[in-house]
């Protein structure tokens, strides 16, 4: 079953030079994981909730392998460049 995992920003970037080596890092991690970006800082509407100022959505072929993909050596090293840019919340969710 299909795994999202979601990146919600809870407000504007602090750091835009630690983003900027987070954007490349991060990108860098992908590597061998199939993984697809879904929605990577489109146009956000709050409805409900807390505003955010941005989303990034993507999608694995099942949870585990989003866990391994997070938690793997290449994306925690991206990890710390993120949360010096900016707030956010990760989750992930299984699709249908």
């Amino acid at each position: 079953m299909a795994a999202y995992v979601i990146f919600i920003r809870d407000g504007a970037v602090r750091d835009q030079a630690e983003f900027a080596q987070y954007s490349k890092t991060a990108r860098e991690a992908r590597g061998d994981f199939k993984l697809t970006p879904l929605a990577v800082y489109g146009a956000v509407e709050t409805l409900e909730g807390a505003p955010a100022d941005g989303v990034v959505v993507l999608q694995f072929p099942d949870a585990e392998q989003a866990k391994r993909w997070y938690n793997s050596e290449a994306y925690q090293a991206a990890l710390p460049h993120r949360m010096r840019a900016a707030s956010y919340r990760v989750v992930i969710t299984e699709g249908l």
